[in-house]
């Protein structure tokens, strides 16, 4: 009989925790949903990459970075300037981490 796997009945977060990756793996969902976010407004609005990247005044492939979910090194100051351009803002919250275990 196998032994009892000892991340049953814990959460992800314990999980990814004790594998040393949860705030990895935070700041990728993070950066995956503002990528998001900003792709969104753009398509709302009409907005191509070139049209952005221009507005933005950096180059395409910086702004293709900015939108990558795996890129996750790129400033918040270049993610509150494309949500400026697109007539949008940042709001971010802290929240209490859920206590451990």
């Amino acid at each position: 009989m196998k032994g009892k796997n000892p991340h049953i009945g814990s959460s992800l977060d314990d999980f990814l925790a004790e594998e040393g990756i949860l705030e990895e793996c935070e700041a990728l969902a993070l950066k995956e949903i503002l990528a998001s976010q900003i792709e969104q407004a753009m398509k709302e609005q009409g907005m191509n990459k070139v049209q952005m990247a221009r507005r933005m005044r950096t180059s395409r492939s910086q702004l293709d970075r900015l939108l990558d979910p795996k890129h996750t090194t790129v400033k918040l100051e270049t993610m509150q300037r494309a949500a400026a351009i697109l007539g949008k803002r940042i709001q971010l919250d802290l929240v209490d981490a859920p206590a451990s275990h």
